[in-house]
């Protein structure tokens, strides 16, 4: 049976698929560039001129240190990922760029004598710009669910942080992409504003403080994208047994995914094997390990005399300032505005401290959450009832960060437990309760299994629908049907936070059916959640976190398949109510099953694609098990 594994992207307001495969955005960044920037491409060309003259030469190399800087944008906890995972992903690229990566030693005879230590080592910045001292990591909260390869990352002004000084640093941005992308990077010659790497926040780690996104969960998504920020191209070379401008790799007849067994012999003008193992392939993380030598010049090329990326070689980002002002630990920590899921956490100012490294967690849980502020307070949200925090404060300073304050702690207050119906039993769709439009309802899910079913109509003058569910007591999330098939909305967002659903220009008049649920089985008997249903003349507008149906993909049953008919490839989109195991069986016209597939459809990861090339034009059915039903949809394969 096949194994696929789902993209890391989150499909925003339930529109669009995710490749199942490993996507760089590299060369969709750099077309853009280069039709907004007629100068990118002529110094391009210029940086490629210096680049075969170096190698033409034979010029001598450096072993070059460079300093990082990590921007971290999150608009959920589970995006702002931690400081062992970016320090981690760090080590690894200095593990893959000095030939240190413990899988080198599967490096096949074959490629042994021209597997290199590219001489490049990284570390995260201890200075900033301005001498100022810092641990070279920046955390911000955005407002923005995913970010694209458009730069929006890259400015504070549309939800990003801008870049610090590019001839110094190598800026690395690390957020929520969509569209499947698991990173990018700017080749080198574009503006010193969007100059960098971008990658998915579920790739960063190493191969033993791992990332969420596997397979691309070992840190080698960040290899390759660095690559190509030194001037490193696809070892494919973009086309069909196309170049990347470097001798010594082999001629591919395309991009390789998954782990290709070794020899992988390539169908293009006189032969030969495919070096799939390098980290300019599409390979899984765990099965690229090398750089050949005529990368290693290629790259090296950037720090040569006239090399475009030579100023790094002088930055001073690597070394702490030498500044002699005492560093103090903050005092007078207190917590205000306590509510079930929000707080405040306060302390009094240090002198000489430019801002503060703020670390909070849940008591009983093993890590902490860390933010920098420059004020002396932060407001927390999302917190679960009835639960007991921990939290600590650290100064940073001109000279250092202090060690942090003795850890104080603050309970979350209760939920209110008296809810003015439990709404059972209505566990059924057919068994929908009928509730009042613009009113706030309370209920419960009581049990594992419980299940919460709505259902009012819209009317000819308001034919808009919003629905929201807030105070969660646990992570439940919502579904939208227009009668008691068709699914036309879901709200699936992690923990307690709050969902919404919005279903503007709706087709007709017809009675809608709000379905509360537990994911994984999550229940709260004590704690009562908030529903609301309204309709309206006017469409709703969408606010921060709020997701929209849109009426053009109309999803039966929680399952989409599309495009239909299709020339190959196959994207299928499931909302699960758990972590539950799946397959995708593909059956001809005669009822055999030509092809299977082991998935993991996930709340976070409810998108696949499969490729179904290797059969016949025809008619096939596609089943769908979502570890509870079977779902069925006749595909017409057309190539």
């Amino acid at each position: 049976m096949k194994k696929i594994y789902l993209s890391l992207a989150l499909l925003i307001a339930g529109i669009g698929m995710a490749d199942a495969q490993r996507v760089c955005g590299t060369m969709e960044h750099h077309e853009m560039m280069l039709n907004q920037d007629p100068s990118y491409g002529q110094k391009m060309e210029q940086i490629e001129d210096h680049t075969q003259n170096f190698v033409y030469n034979e010029a001598g190399r450096l072993v070059v240190t460079i300093p990082v800087v990590i921007h971290v944008l999150y608009n959920t906890t589970a995006q702002n990922i931690s400081d062992a995972r970016l320090l981690a992903q760090i080590d690894q690229l200095n593990q893959d760029f000095r030939k240190l990566n413990s899988d080198a030693s599967l490096i096949p005879a074959a490629f042994a004598g021209v597997a290199a230590d590219m001489e490049i080592n990284f570390c995260l910045a201890q200075q900033t710009p301005t001498g100022a001292a810092t641990n070279g990591i920046i955390r911000k909260s955005t407002t923005t669910a995913s970010f694209s390869t458009n730069d929006n990352v890259k400015f504070s002004s549309s939800g990003g942080d801008n870049a610090w000084d590019a001839t110094k640093y190598l800026n690395i941005w690390v957020c929520n992409q969509s569209g499947g992308i698991l990173g990018y990077a700017q080749f080198p010659g574009g503006a010193a504003s969007t100059d960098g790497v971008v990658l998915h926040f579920t790739t960063v780690g190493s191969r033993t403080v791992t990332g969420t996104g596997t397979p691309y969960n070992l840190g080698r998504t960040a290899t390759h994208e660095v690559g190509h920020w030194l001037n490193l191209r696809h070892i494919w070379g973009d086309s069909n047994c196309g170049s990347d401008l470097v001798n010594d790799t082999p001629t591919h007849t395309g991009a390789n995914y998954g782990c290709p067994s070794f020899p992988k012999t390539n169908t293009c003008t006189g032969g030969g094997t495919e070096m799939t193992m390098n980290y300019m392939d599409y390979t899984d993380d765990a099965c690229m390990y090398m750089f050949s030598a005529g990368q290693k010049t290629r790259a090296q090329a950037l720090f040569g005399t006239g090399g475009s990326r030579a100023g790094l070689l002088t930055s001073i980002g690597c070394q702490a300032p030498n500044v002699g002002t005492t560093c103090n630990v903050p005092a007078s920590l207190s917590a205000t505005g306590i509510t079930s899921s929000a707080a405040t956490l306060n302390w009094g100012a240090a002198t000489g401290a430019t801002s503060y490294s703020l670390q909070y967690k849940l008591s009983s849980a093993t890590t902490f959450t860390t933010v920098t502020t420059t004020a002396t307070s932060f407001a927390l949200s999302g917190l679960v009832a009835s639960s007991a925090y921990t939290f600590q404060v650290a100064s940073i300073c001109a000279n250092g960060t202090s060690a942090y304050s003795t850890a104080s702690t603050f309970t979350t207050s209760a939920v209110a437990t008296t809810c003015t119906d439990t709404w059972e039993a209505n566990n059924s769709i057919s068994a929908a309760k009928v509730i009042g439009l613009a009113t706030n309802i309370q209920g419960t899910i009581g049990t594992s299994t419980d299940k919460d079913y709505f259902r009012f109509t819209n009317t000819t003058a308001a034919r808009n629908v919003k629905v929201t569910l807030t105070n969660l007591a646990a992570d439940y999330d919502l579904k939208l049907y227009r009668g008691t098939t068709t699914q036309v909305g879901v709200s699936q967002l992690g923990g307690t936070s709050s969902e919404s659903i919005i279903y503007n220009n709706t087709q007709a008049v017809a009675t809608y059916y709000a379905y509360v649920y537990g994911y994984n089985a999550a229940f709260n008997a004590s704690s009562c959640y908030t529903l609301r249903a309204e309709i309206g003349s006017t469409s709703f507008v969408r606010n921060s976190g709020e997701t929209e149906a849109d009426e053009s993909l109309v999803i039966e049953g929680g399952l989409s398949i599309y495009p239909n008919p299709t020339n190959g490839s196959l994207n299928i989109r499931l909302q699960p109510e758990g972590d539950l195991p799946q397959t995708i069986s593909v059956y001809n016209q005669m009822g055999q099953l030509v092809e299977a597939y082991e998935v993991n459809f996930t709340k976070n990861q409810p998108a696949v694609e499969i490729r179904m090339n290797d059969l016949s034009d025809g008619i096939y059915f596609v089943q769908v098990y979502d570890g509870a039903n079977i779902q069925t949809r006749k595909v017409l394969l057309r190539k």
